[in-house]
Formats: structure tokens, C-alpha cells, sequence
């Protein structure tokens, strides 16, 4: 299942490159959550324009193809940091120490193989949409706007890549806290308690209202 997660940092080379990618990864947050955020108004406007005036919104269905990449996968990377994403802690829950660390080693890794051939994957999939020489740059668009699907396919090897040098700075981290024995190693999502949960949140609640 998706655990609750801390990120710590220091002053070493892991953690920083970890912060500089940080920023990143939250403007891309950032940008998917504006994307569901304009969705939501093309939603009200289509549906009130057929309550209203008998006229949906033209190409509703179109737009909601193109902004479904920019939702669903551009904060991915973002995601990956914070330890957000669904899995099974059923055996991973109960190590410790190096075994832990060796474990998270070797499940980030066959994750980033995936990514990897899914950026190749996806990267095909935009080649053959994209073509300079074809009006928008597209060959192939949406069926009653027209709009070109080049930037829509486009996002997904984008949002994959990013996941990519993610998973690449967590397996530094694990491989750091295998050889060192860390406890507590930086750049990586460590599990947190439900106590240390609750006592985040508050920590977070108290923080907006000063």
C-alpha cells in the first residue's frame, strides 16, 4: 500500500542534486494540478451550456484527451519522491537496516528498467505523431477539434524521464545507506510511524496558522 513518508537532507552531494530536482518536480506538480484545476471549469461550462442553452461545450471530449497526460502523469516524479506511489510493504515493511536499504535498492531498480523502456516506448509513440513537414506539426490530431496530439504524447516520455533521474538519485541513496549502514539516509522516502505521521501533520497545521 502507499506509506506515509519523510525525505530528509544534509549537506551531501546525494541530498543536494536531490533538492535541485525537487524544484522541478514540483512545478511539474504544479502544472498537473492546474491542468485538472482548468478541467474542472471546462467541465461547468459544458455542462451548463447544455442545461442552459442547449449547446455543450464543443470539443469538451478533445480537451480532456490532451489534458489527461498532463494529469494522470506529469507529477509522477513528484509523487516518487514523497514514497506516494501504491505497493506492497507486506515483506519490505519488516526489514531493517541493510536489509531494508538492500531491498529498496533492488525494487528501484527494476522500477527504473521499466521507466526506462517505457521513456523508449513513449518516445516512439510521440516520433510517430510529430512530423515538421505536416500542418501543426502532427500527423495524426483529435477527431472534432482537430488538435494536434504531438504535445499530449509528448508530456509522457517528458514526465517519464524525470522519474527516471528520480529513481536514479534514490538508488544513490540506498546504495549510500547499504555501504554505509545509514539508519536514517537522506534523498530517500522513509517510512513514517502513524504517531510521526500525526505528529507531521500538526507540525504542518500549526505552520499555516502563524
Amino acid at each position: 500500500m502507499a506509506g506515509h513518508s519523510a525525505v530528509l537532507s544534509d549537506d551531501s552531494a546525494v541530498s543536494r542534486l536531490d533538492r535541485l530536482l525537487q524544484h522541478l518536480e514540483y512545478a511539474m506538480a504544479f502544472v498537473s494540478g492546474l491542468g485538472a484545476f482548468c478541467l474542472m471549469f471546462l467541465a461547468v461550462a459544458s455542462v451548463g451550456g447544455r442545461e442552459l442553452f442547449n449547446e455543450p461545450l464543443r470539443g469538451y471530449v478533445d480537451w480532456i484527451e490532451m489534458a489527461m497526460p498532463l494529469i494522470a502523469i506529469f507529477g509522477i516524479s513528484y509523487v516518487q519522491r514523497n514514497g506516494g506511489h501504491i505497493r506492497m510493504d507486506i515483506v519490505v515493511g519488516r526489514l531493517k537496516g541493510r536489509a531494508l536499504w538492500l531491498a529498496e535498492f533492488v525494487t528501484t531498480f527494476g522500477i527504473l528498467v521499466l521507466m526506462a523502456a517505457l521513456v523508449w516506448g513513449s518516445w516512439a509513440h510521440f516520433d510517430r505523431s510529430f512530423d515538421l513537414t505536416k500542418p501543426l506539426w502532427s500527423r495524426d490530431s483529435t477527431i472534432d477539434l482537430g488538435l494536434p496530439l504531438w504535445p499530449a504524447k509528448l508530456i509522457v516520455p517528458v514526465a517519464f524521464s524525470v522519474m527516471c533521474l528520480r529513481l536514479v538519485l534514490q538508488l544513490w541513496g540506498y546504495g549510500r545507506a547499504l555501504v554505509l549502514g545509514l539508519e536514517t539516509p537522506p534523498a530517500v522516502p522513509l517510512v513514517q510511524s502513524a504517531a510521526e505521521q500525526a505528529a507531521a501533520e500538526a507540525e504542518h497545521i500549526q505552520g499555516h496558522d502563524q
